[in-house]
């Protein structure tokens, strides 16, 4: 008798469907439906072809065990149930033994969890690949960068208790082993803003409150600071206690974490004192003075907070005073100095505070990358990780909603291209033909936001950069001109009046139809934000400052190098950024990791069908399935697929002598499953409906059946039956699909 070692499959014992390319009928409804089923029965991912879909589970899951490293280890992507490890591993070893460079995205919302699946893709790659000690400490390195970047760049918002306030990509380094060399980190637009103001129920970056809560005593007597939260105007007191979350022991663990990257104890110093005078910058406050002129002058209150944060940092505090009072500017060898008034002080004051702590952060991520770096010269292969903001559709959207949508239709954008691209290879490499898919394009609306002459990003310079009385509302008044007729642009003012009784707008917004849905977003503050100005007198008195860290923040500052240029604005530097990253991306093998959230109380067990179908249509899921199923909806190499339905004909059973590709198509042919509804390729057989697959299923599941009580009957010493149907009864076949 045959051996009865059946390889596993993601298709046994499945919960609903493990890939949704197999969702039989394919609409919005079943989709949702499908998740919920795995997600009630703890199945947290589900695949799209190669896209896996992670649901978090707001809870400990036992699936990420060593036993569980070893389960997925060099197994086929489709031999197991859904997983994170398994596209880790299929990553890691079309890199190691296929030499390609890969990259894996990990995208959508606040809360969804994409930091977490990060964290597991790299904990997985560290555990797959090679020993020793020299490795081990690359890998500790690596690791050890996350809670360092959390700490600073991480804050508790109201959708996410350790929500990331900036994009991260990693560029991991191998050898030609497969062992890791070390990496390099890109930062993309940490939300600076909050550094200032929180809104309610949020808190600041992790540091501040972790310096306060576990810093020893003689630490917090050398910042100048007190352990209480309320003391700081920059600290949001609504929420400044996190449930479950002990602020104390995280201040060790980052403390540990940057000593092993490699800091120097007197760079965390230095780190510890520019995060303290950014604290005691929020305590300064100003009073109005009248002058002779009968202009109002700025003045500090109480200068106890500057003289502390000026012995922290080294900086002359007759000089940081006068620049809180007044504004130098320069203009063809003239220097005009004017006066500030208490809003034009408070504003300034905010500026270097937020400027102070996203220059820290980028030194942060700079000196990380001089201790990660790969140090041999030699020939290496990358894997990529990109962990950033999903598409955000807010109550109230601004500039940050703006850039990050913007970021986000460029990774759709790629995503389509090179899910596309990627399918297209296959059929060609395994000589099957291509089928046109149609599908939606939204290069139109990436042009409507960064097309060089008529993008909102370049009217937005423009109104940045013109001379005369620049505001929000003139800002808008362009796009009203120049994008009005664009299908993709809405605004109440345009000059095409589409939208004049559109009382949903109102008239100091525009809305973007992007791919994931309409964004209405508030013009208030876009000229502001993109401009990022720092009045000259205050980087030139950081430059002044003794402090080595804050003087080397501020290189702009040095009067042998004052550039009378405008520095670039915040949206088109992130423009740039955006760029070189597609570049990046476009040279790579893509895996991608698609991070639903399953409710808004960030609690176990509950699953919100309208807010996991809202962030279902922004990542696209359906259009990917309906691109990945175009032609063949289910493929597989001959090898597995000979193995599991072998069983299904007397010429296969039990043991087939020839090439795999010819007993699939003998079982095939057996079976009489219509020719329209498979494709033998190259190396794999090409299924096109999930009901063939399906019907395969059922009758490898009755054969099983038939050869368990075959094999029952032949110990009990029975006469049974031959297990095998007769030609007459090949109806039990039927492969029709009805």
């Amino acid at each position: 008798m045959a051996k009865m070692e059946v390889k596993t499959s993601l298709l046994d014992n499945m919960i609903g469907v493990g890939d949704m390319v197999l969702l039989e009928p394919l609409t919005e409804e079943t989709f949702i439906s499908n998740l919920k089923q795995r997600f009630d029965h703890s199945e947290i991912y589900t695949y799209i072809g190669s896209v896996v879909i992670s649901i978090n589970p707001y809870r400990s899951l036992p699936i990420y065990s060593a036993d569980k490293v070893e389960e997925y280890r060099n197994r086929n992507f489709y031999e197991l149930r859904p997983h994170i490890f398994a596209l880790s591993d299929e990553a890691y070893r079309s890199l190691r033994d296929q030499d390609k460079d890969q990259c894996i995205l990990i995208t959508g919302e606040s809360g969804a969890g994409k930091t977490e699946a990060s964290k597991l893709v790299m904990s997985y790659v560290a555990a797959v690949c090679g020993k020793g000690t020299e490795v081990n400490q690359v890998k500790e390195q690596l690791l050890q960068s996350n809670p360092v970047l959390e700490a600073f760049g991480n804050a508790k918002t109201v959708r996410n208790d350790n929500s990331s306030r900036f994009g991260k990509y990693m560029d991991i380094e191998f050898d030609f082993k497969g062992d890791p060399l070390g990496g390099v980190i890109s930062n993309y637009l940490l939300e600076k803003s909050r550094v200032v103001k929180q809104p309610r129920g949020e808190r600041n970056f992790h540091i501040f409150y972790q310096i306060l809560s576990g810093g020893s005593e003689d630490l917090l007597k050398k910042l100048k600071l007190e352990m209480d939260f309320s003391r700081y105007n920059y600290l949001g007191l609504g929420s400044a206690k996190v449930n479950g979350v002990d602020d104390a022991s995280n201040f060790r663990t980052v403390k540990n974490a940057m000593q092993i990257v490699g800091f120097m104890d007197h760079e965390i110093q230095s780190v510890f004192e520019v995060v303290a005078a950014v604290l005691k910058l929020g305590n300064i406050e100003f009073k109005p003075e009248s002058r002779v002129n009968g202009l109002d002058e700025s003045k500090i209150k109480d200068k106890n907070e500057l003289k502390e944060i000026c012995e922290l940092t080294g900086i002359d505090q007759s000089v940081l005073e006068r620049a809180f009072s007044f504004r130098t500017v320069e203009a063809k060898q003239e220097k005009v100095s004017t006066t500030l008034n208490v809003a034009q002080a408070y504003y300034a004051r905010d500026a270097l505070a937020k400027n102070l702590y996203s220059r820290l952060f980028c030194w942060l991520v700079t000196r990380i990358n001089e201790s990660i770096k790969a140090q041999s010269k030699v020939r290496k292969k990358v894997m990529g990780v990109l962990d950033i903001y999903g598409f955000e559709i807010f109550e109230d959207n601004s500039f940050e909603q703006f850039i990050i949508n913007y970021c986000n239709e460029k990774l759709q954008q790629i995503f389509i291209e090179l899910t596309l691209k990627e399918e297209q290879e296959e059929y060609i490499r395994e000589g099957i033909e291509w089928t046109h898919i149609e599908y939606f394009n939204n290069a139109i609306i990436c042009d409507l936001i960064e097309n060089h002459q008529n993008g909102i990003l370049a009217m937005l310079d423009e109104e940045c950069l013109r001379p005369g009385a620049v505001t929000d509302e003139t800002f808008l008044d362009k796009l009203n001109q120049v994008c009005a007729t664009h299908q993709h642009f809405e605004s109440r003012m345009s000059k095409c009046s589409r939208f004049l009784n559109d009382t949903s707008l109102p008239h100091c917004c525009f809305r973007i139809q992007h791919y994931a849905g309409k964004v209405m977003y508030q013009v208030e503050g876009f000229v502001d934000k993109n401009n990022d100005l720092l009045y000259r007198d205050l980087s030139q008195a950081m430059w002044k400052a003794s402090h080595s860290l804050i003087k080397a923040l501020f290189p702009e500052g040095n009067p042998v190098k004052i550039n009378l240029k405008r520095p670039p604005t915040a949206g088109s530097q992130f423009k740039v950024s955006v760029a070189t990253l597609m570049r990046n991306l476009q040279t790579k093998n893509p895996n991608y990791i698609r991070c639903i959230k399953p409710n808004d109380q960030k609690a176990a067990h509950i699953f919100s069908d309208a807010l996991v179908c809202h962030q279902v249509r922004y990542l696209g899921l359906l259009e990917n399935v309906r691109v990945r199923r175009a032609g063949y909806a289910f493929r597989q190499t001959y090898e597995p697929c000979l193995e599991r339905y072998k069983m299904l004909c007397k010429q296969t059973w039990p043991q087939w002598r020839g090439p795999a590709r010819i007993g699939v198509e003998v079982l095939f042919n057996e079976l009489e499953v219509p020719e329209e509804e498979y494709s033998l390729g190259r190396s794999k057989i090409f299924i096109r409906n999930p009901r063939t697959l399906f019907k395969l299923e059922d009758l490898r599941k009755q054969r099983l059946e038939d050869l368990a009580t075959l094999i029952q009957k032949n110990l009990q010493g029975l006469e049974v039956p031959h297990v095998f149907p007769s030609h007459e009864k090949k109806s039990n076949c039927d492969f029709r699909l009805v």
